[in-house]
C-alpha cells in the first residue's frame, strides 16, 4: 500500500515555513527565478571592473579570468557582499528593521566608486521593483529602506521575507555573482561558452568557501584587499571605449 506523503501547501506568495537545514521545491524556485539571468536587475549591464581590466591585458585568457574571480570572492566586492547579505538576512528574520536599514547604509558606504555604487543600488532597486510586484512578503511595507537599496541587501531582505535558509540563499546569491561575471569575461575577453564554464565549475570550491564563511562572519570581518579591481572600477568611468556601466 502507498501512502500519500504529506507536503506544505504553497499558495501565491505566502511564506515558505520550512527546516533550517532543508529547502523545499516553492523555495528553489524562487531563488532560481531571482538570481537566473533573466530577472529584471540589468546584472547583465556590469563588469565590476572587469572591463578595463581586460583592456589593459590584466585579464586576457581563461585563467587570467579564474584568477581575478578567486580574489574577488577571497578579499574583493564578493566576500563584502557576502558577508552583507548574510548579516542582511539575519535582522531581516529577527525583524530588526533599524540593523536592516544600517547594513544597508553600510553597504552603500562601503562602494570605493560611483560606477560601484550604481552597481549595487540599480540591481538592488530593480530587485526590489520586480519582486514587489510579483513576489510580495507580508511585512514588506516599504518603509523599511525607503532610499536606495544595495543589491546584496535587496536579495537577502526577500529571501528572509519568504523564509528561505541563509545557507542556500546565500550559496546561490554568490554563484550567481561570479557566473554574471564569467559572463562579462565571455563577452569581453573574448572566451567561448565551453571555457566560460569551465571557469564556473572551477570555482566551485571557492564559492562553496566564500558563501560558507560569509554565513560566520560578522560585519567586522568587512574589508578586503583585492585593490586592482577597485582601481579597474575607478578608471572604468573615463575609459574612452565601454560595452558595461561598470
Amino acid at each position: 500500500m502507498i501512502t500519500a506523503m504529506t507536503m506544505p501547501i504553497i499558495t501565491g506568495t505566502e511564506a515558505i515555513p520550512m527546516d533550517k537545514s532543508l529547502m523545499s521545491s516553492g523555495a528553489l524556485y524562487r531563488l532560481l527565478a531571482w538570481l537566473s539571468p533573466g530577472y529584471p536587475v540589468g546584472a547583465f549591464a556590469y563588469s565590476h571592473g572587469l572591463e578595463w581590466a581586460v583592456e589593459t591585458g590584466t585579464v586576457a585568457d581563461r585563467a587570467g579570468l579564474d584568477r581575478w574571480l578567486r580574489d574577488l570572492l577571497a578579499h574583493g566586492g564578493a566576500w563584502t557582499d557576502a558577508v552583507l547579505f548574510a548579516r542582511a538576512h539575519d535582522a531581516a528574520i529577527a525583524g530588526d528593521r533599524t540593523g536592516l536599514a544600517e547594513i544597508n547604509d553600510l553597504a552603500i558606504a562601503l562602494c570605493p566608486s560611483s560606477e560601484r555604487r550604481l552597481e549595487t543600488t540599480a540591481q538592488g532597486n530593480a530587485f526590489l521593483l520586480a519582486t514587489r510586484a510579483s513576489w510580495p512578503w507580508d511585512d514588506d511595507d516599504g518603509n523599511a529602506i525607503p532610499g536606495d537599496c544595495a543589491y546584496p541587501v535587496a536579495v537577502a531582505w526577500a529571501a528572509a521575507g519568504h523564509g528561505l535558509p541563509l545557507e542556500p540563499a546565500l550559496h546561490a546569491y554568490v554563484h550567481a555573482a561570479a557566473a554574471n561575471l564569467i559572463s562579462a569575461g565571455v563577452r569581453l575577453i573574448p572566451l567561448g561558452q565551453t571555457d566560460g564554464q569551465r571557469v564556473l565549475a572551477a570555482l566551485e570550491d571557492a564559492v562553496a568557501q566564500t558563501a560558507a564563511a560569509a554565513q560566520a562572519a560578522d560585519l567586522a570581518a568587512l574589508g578586503g584587499c583585492a585593490f586592482l579591481s577597485d582601481v579597474a572600477a575607478m578608471r572604468h568611468e573615463t575609459q574612452y571605449t565601454r560595452l558595461f556601466r561598470s
